[in-house]
């Protein structure tokens, strides 16, 4: 038997490169002598968008996320300060059973809900039950991601048992995703939607108001479970709609930071402004935005005619235009560029859309649309998210890319409700879409494109039980070379045999910011290191 004891968390500061206009922030324990926390002051941070729920099961956008995030605890989670490495939250530690099926975790004693109430392992059993087995009516987008867990068990209130089907690697990841917010099972049992609207959690800090598109609002939490934080006295979410506003807002000291990050421009119009009082932290972002294509849709049934709208798009000239005004550059398929389970380039340039010949891409790609019977001049409509950055510059380039072959495509852009409940229902010919993990895991990256009704956020709504085959395979592979193998078999599938849906550029991330914010170290997540309880201001 397997024991993990959490180690006691330790504090972080900043050392710092400097550059002209780019400054590498990085945070290390050991400069804790040279850089004190301080308590107090009100971490103030822009929001581009409003939350379209509170229920962080069922949603997957960094809107809810930010402003929602320091109000709950999870069962585990990343250490920010030695990502990926797995720590504890309310979980002092856990055992594994030498077959890999049965993990064990015990809970901490004490912890309060912001109503006063004792945290026990019900609540946790609770929370996954919701997640792992919603019930009717109840969206969880992630429940395909346990597809190895067989039950949830908390046979005292201290203990909290997840049984599996077969050992998986990947389970510690998912349940250390910051979606997994800890609920209360007496609220969840008497309304699983009260949470979508209604905020109780056992977080840093308290909820306090929510104006939409204005505010929102948390407070120190002084009953948190960990001892000695949060530092803030609170933070306030400012909900800003326009790139420029935010940047500006930043730049003039309205705001200090924005957690998901700006454009090469941006970066430097902030540094150019603030001097040595900005930092920028950037690196490598597990995000991509991709096309999802109404699989059940003419045409677009037609797998000739989805490979066309890939085959159209010089992603490699993308790369090298696109990357200099928008937070989007490297080429990758199912997995992220440079990483363990990823496609070589020469593995990538095979599949069809991400050769380097662009002239001898478009010629077939033409003659697919022809023998499809899709005529030149042929007219659809792409739908896009009203988020300026990368959205807005990936849209109108697909659009061109798109008229290089001979079709006519209207770049429809909607505000968050239409375009989230059109994307949802299905209400779309072509739709842009996206794909935001918080590590590295093909059960994480590959969960999108299970079938429809298996995975919540198969868009596309094809349904391949190859593909959900080939998952649980790779899944249950007993060494990474086999894995890697298996992930192969599924990107081929997905992005060259079939088309239901392909990534356009992977994301790079630029988080500008007041130096004054310390405790907050960015990682290739926009979703991670939301809690806030480690962030301190030098200066309030």
């Amino acid at each position: 038997m397997t024991v993990r004891e959490f180690p006691r968390l330790t504090r972080g500061v900043a050392a710092v490169s400097a550059g002209l206009f780019v400054l590498a922030l990085v945070m290390a324990p050991a400069a804790l002598a040279a850089d004190q926390p301080k308590y107090g002051g009100t971490l103030v941070f822009a929001v581009p968008k409003d939350p379209p729920s509170f229920d962080g099961h069922r949603e997957n956008t960094f809107a809810l996320i930010h402003p929602v995030a320091p109000h709950y605890s999870l069962l585990i989670k990343f250490d920010q300060w030695k990502y990926p490495k797995i720590v504890g939250d309310v979980a002092e530690s856990w055992t594994t059973s030498k077959d890999k099926k049965t993990y064990t975790f015990k809970i901490r004693k004490g912890i309060k809900w912001h109503d006063g109430s004792t945290l026990t392992a019900r609540d946790v059993k609770a929370t996954y039950d919701k997640i792992i087995f919603p019930p009717p009516g109840v969206t969880s987008v992630r429940k395909g991601s346990y597809t190895m867990v067989t039950k949830v068990e908390a046979p005292d209130d201290q203990t909290v048992v997840f049984k599996l089907k077969w050992a998986a690697p990947s389970l510690l990841a998912n349940l250390a995703s910051p979606w997994n917010f800890l609920y209360k099972a007496t609220i969840l049992a008497k309304d699983p939607h009260w949470y979508e609207k209604n905020i109780m959690g056992t977080g840093p800090f308290k909820f306090e108001s929510y104006v939409p598109g204005s505010h929102w609002i948390g407070t120190k939490n002084e009953d948190y479970f960990v001892k000695g934080r949060p530092y803030l006295d609170g933070y306030k979410a400012i909900f800003i709609k326009a790139t420029s506003a935010r940047v500006a807002s930043i730049r003039g000291g309205r705001a200090f930071i924005e957690f998901r990050g700006f454009s090469p421009a941006g970066r430097d119009d902030i540094v150019k402004t603030l001097g040595n009082k900005a930092k920028v932290q950037q690196g490598p972002w597990l995000c991509y935005l991709s096309v999802a294509i109404n699989n059940g849709m003419k045409p677009f049934n037609d797998v000739r005619v989805r490979k066309a709208l890939t085959l159209a798009l010089d992603r490699w000239e993308a790369s090298e235009t696109l990357s200099a005004i928008a937070i989007i550059k490297p080429v990758g398929g199912v997995m992220r560029p440079g990483s363990e389970y990823a496609a070589t380039e020469a593995e990538l340039t095979k599949l069809a859309g991400f050769g380097k010949d662009i002239k001898a891409s478009r010629k077939e790609a033409r003659s697919l649309l022809k023998a499809a019977g899709v005529p030149a001049g042929y007219e659809f409509t792409f739908k896009n998210r009203d988020l300026p950055m990368p959205y807005e510059p990936m849209g109108i380039w697909l659009v061109d890319q798109w008229r290089k072959i001979g079709l006519n495509v209207t770049h429809k852009v909607e505000e968050k409700g239409p375009f989230f409940s059109d994307r949802k229902k299905g209400n779309f010919q072509t739709i842009m879409d996206w794909s935001c993990d918080f590590m590295d895991e093909p059960d994480l990256q590959l969960y999108k494109f299970l079938s429809h009704g298996k995975s919540g956020s198969n868009y596309s709504r094809y349904t391949d039980k190859t593909l959900d085959d080939l998952y649980v395979k790779q899944s249950k592979a007993k060494s990474k070379k086999e894995r890697r193998k298996l992930v192969r078999q599924f990107e081929k599938r997905v992005l060259d045999e079939k088309v239901y849906t392909f990534p356009t550029l992977w994301w790079f991330k630029i988080n500008p910011h007041w130096a004054k914010v310390k405790g907050w170290k960015q990682l290739p997540s926009h979703y991670l290191n939301q809690d806030l309880r480690d962030v301190w201001l030098a200066e309030k």
